[in-house]
Order: structure tokens, then C-alpha cells, then sequence
């Protein structure tokens, strides 16, 4: 892996090559997506049938469009009873966290008559999108779903792309039917996309699209915003760890290449004060490439957005986390905790040698679906909050309202809104 020494002039070329990497800069797919949001917002079913010849090569009628009871039986036949019992095991953890995010509606009463609250109402369909073909994860199927369970949602409209015999992943099936989705469509890309947004004679229309996918997926879920809510529009995954003389640099390496294959997009990015620590990582992550099998997908990665950065101190290699807002941030020195409160910008956060990026993919709890390109600076992990709504409460009794009528005109007028003034000021005419 390349290294840098931390210097202003380093970080801006840093910061600038890691963008190059967002679905904001991949406008030359934009006209391709449109055609196919407005083709399926236009034609329905018809379409959706059309685009999952062209593009999957399989033939889905609406005979066959729907997940059977049958083919998820059968993807139980297929899946391993060891698979399984981790798939329940992590359900349990995912929706225990998910639980505590729980929030709920109140009401603040006072002795003038007043009633002030917030009503919260979870979003009565979700539309949740599973990649599929060589990219199928379970876990994704997991993260998406179970808050929005927890959340209270009425209905989960599942979409993926099916193989070309028009079958869908059985792990992706298993754990859709474990955590709880209402309904499974044989639909992928863009084209599942704009379906869940205008909704067509097979698919409902949701409130909301969540749930990850590729460069026509991103772009399409970014077309119907508005039409619909949607999570984020995601770019590749990305590691940063902070580590210090006191890092084990074989644990450092195998994190760093845990996302490095995901894609040929994805970034790896180690900072250290020591670097010593430095040469030994790069020793390892080479070491680690030539066994691994995505090998090249790995060459390729750490090639174009991998790093081995070298701060003069914790406090540079926490500027530069901070400026970068990873999508995953382990944490890897001699008092992680402490240097946990110095980070403002980071999706999630891993601290100790023992807390691997893996364990929050799979397993802990918290939620894997996070922001990317420096999104963690303004949002949040998925969460049960994306799956609710607030509604504002206002109750006034005429004796609560007169006392302040007048200042409530004033203000209207002063806005020049005089039918506002006047809707307060019929309430007292005498």
C-alpha cells in the first residue's frame, strides 16, 4: 500500500480522489436511469417484465413475479441448518438494538389550557431493494428489514433481481422470511426502483425505498426522490482505522482488506503515528492478497483508494478521520475509548483489536447500512427514526388563545398575511 506523510497539500489530493468515487459523479448513466423510471412509471408491469429480460435474462410473467411458499421452502432445503442459526442468532441482536431506538408519541398538558405534543406513526409501506446475482447478502436482507419491523411499518415490499432460471438467492430468501418481509418480487436495478415509486399493476406504491445496490439503482433511487423518501444514496464502502504503536498490524490488515473487497471502488485507508507500524501493515496486506480469492478485485481497490497515512500525532490522525467521515472507523490504540470522544464524523465506530468491521456487518447489532463519501459528516446509520413519522400536537382553549391573540396578528401582519391575522381575530370579535 502507498504511504503518505500527513500534510495539507496530501489531504486535499486525498480528499478529492476519495469523491471521485460518489454516485454524484457518474452522470453519464443519469439518461440511461431516466428512461427506465419514466418507461416503468409509464408502462408497469409490462416494462418491469421487459427490463428483467434485457438485463437479468430471466422470463417473469406475472405468474411467476411473486415469490412463492414453494420456492421459499425450497430455498430452506437449500440453505444449511448452521447458516440458519447464525441468520436467528443475529435477528435477535439486530432487533434488540433496534428496539431501544424505539421512540414514542407525547403530550405536554398545562394549567392555561394548553396541550402541546408529537404524534409518531410508523410509514404504513416500505419498499426494501436486495441486491442479487454474485452480490446476494442475507445480512443486508436483515439490517433493512428488522427496523423497520421494529418500527411498527404495516407492510415490507421486498424487490430482487432474480438469476437467469428466474430463481432468487435462497440465503436471501431464508433470511427475508426470518425477519419478516410481507412480500418478495423477481425484479432488480433501476426498474424495481421506479416500480416501488409509482407503483404498478403488481407492485404496491411505498413511502419509502431503502436498501443498497449498484450505480443504477443509486441514480434511480435519487430520481424518485420526492415521489418517495428514500435512505441514502450510497457509495462505496470504506475503512479508516486509527492505530497507534500498540495496534497488532496482522488484525490492521486483515480489517483494511475486509472492505477492500467489496469492489474495485471501495477505500481502505490506515492512519498511524507509527511508522513502524506502517511498513509492517503493508507487509501483511500483501502477504493477505495473494492467498485471498477476490485478489484482483483487492489489487485493483487498494490501487486506486488505498492508504497508509502517517500522522505526526493522535490528534492529526483524528483531524484527518474527522475530514475524511468514513463510512466504517475502527479505532486501534492504547486508549480507543479516549480517542472515541475526539470524532465528530464517522458511520460507525469500532474500538479495541477485538471489534472488527465484520462483527458489525454480521452480527452486533447496530446497523450495517451506513453513510458514505463523507455523508457521516450530516447522516445517521438506518435506523427505526426512517421508518416513523412525527406529527406535530397543538390544542389551545379560548382561555389559552386570548392572551396572546394580539401578538399572534401583529406578527401575521407585520408578514403582511392578513387572512392569517384575521383567523385569529374572528375567534374574539364581539
Amino acid at each position: 500500500m502507498r504511504k503518505i506523510k500527513l500534510t495539507k497539500d496530501a489531504v486535499d489530493g486525498l480528499l478529492d480522489n476519495l469523491l471521485k468515487r460518489s454516485p454524484n459523479n457518474y452522470g453519464q448513466y443519469t439518461d440511461a436511469v431516466n428512461e427506465i423510471v419514466e418507461t416503468v412509471k409509464k408502462d408497469g408491469d409490462a416494462a418491469v417484465f421487459e427490463y428483467t429480460k434485457k438485463f437479468d435474462g430471466a422470463d417473469i410473467t406475472p405468474e411467476n413475479f411473486i415469490v412463492s411458499d414453494a420456492e421459499i421452502e425450497e430455498a430452506y432445503a437449500v440453505v444449511s441448518a448452521d447458516v440458519l442459526e447464525v441468520i436467528r442468532k443475529a435477528i435477535v441482536n439486530i432487533r434488540t438494538y433496534h428496539e431501544k431506538q424505539k421512540q414514542y408519541s407525547w403530550f405536554d398538558s398545562q394549567p392555561n389550557g394548553t396541550i402541546l405534543g408529537q404524534k409518531v406513526t410508523p410509514l404504513t409501506r416500505v419498499g426494501v431493494y436486495v441486491p442479487g446475482g454474485k452480490a446476494a447478502y442475507p445480512s443486508s436482507v436483515l439490517m433493512n428489514i428488522l427496523p423497520a419491523k421494529v418500527a411498527g411499518v404495516e407492510q415490507i415490499v421486498m424487490v430482487t433481481p432474480p438469476g437467469k432460471d428466474g430463481k432468487v438467492n435462497p440465503g436471501t430468501l431464508v433470511a427475508a422470511k426470518e425477519a419478516g418481509a410481507d412480500v418478495v418480487y423477481k425484479v432488480g436495478g433501476a426498474q424495481a426502483i421506479a416500480a416501488l415509486a409509482f407503483g404498478t399493476e403488481s407492485i404496491p406504491k411505498v413511502d419509502k425505498i431503502v436498501g443498497p445496490g449498484n450505480i443504477f439503482v443509486a441514480l434511480a433511487k435519487k430520481a424518485v426522490y420526492g415521489y418517495v423518501s428514500i435512505d441514502s444514496i450510497a457509495g462505496p464502502s470504506e475503512i479508516l482505522v486509527i492505530a497507534d504503536e500498540t495496534a497488532n498490524p496482522r488484525y490492521v490488515a486483515a480489517d483494511l482488506l475486509s472492505q477492500a473487497e467489496h469492489d474495485e471502488l471501495a477505500s481502505a485507508i490506515l492512519v498511524t503515528t507509527s511508522e513502524s507500524l506502517a511498513d509492517q501493515v503493508s507487509e501483511e496486506v500483501d502477504a493477505f492478497v495473494k492467498k485471498l480469492s477476490r485478489r484482483t478485485i483487492l489489487e485493483k481497490s487498494l490501487e486506486n483508494y488505498g492508504y497508509i497515512l502517517i500522522a505526526e500525532d493522535l490528534n492529526g490522525a483524528v483531524d484527518i478521520a474527522n475530514a475524511i467521515a468514513s463510512e466504517h472507523l475502527e479505532i486501534v490504540t492504547k486508549n480507543p475509548f479516549e480517542v472515541m470522544t475526539q470524532i465528530k464524523n464517522a458511520g460507525a465506530i469500532f474500538l479495541g483489536e477485538y471489534s472488527s468491521e465484520p462483527l458489525g456487518d454480521y452480527f452486533a447489532g447496530p446497523n450495517h447500512v451506513l453513510p458514505t463519501n463523507g455523508t457521516a459528516k450530516f447522516f445517521s446509520p438506518l435506523s427505526v427514526d426512517d421508518f416513523i413519522k412525527k406529527s406535530s400536537i397543538i390544542y389551545y382553549s379560548r382561555q389559552a388563545l386570548e392572551p396572546v391573540k394580539d401578538e399572534i396578528i401583529k406578527f401575521a401582519e407585520s408578514e403582511s398575511l392578513t387572512a392569517h391575522a384575521n383567523s385569529i381575530r374572528v375567534r374574539f370579535e364581539k
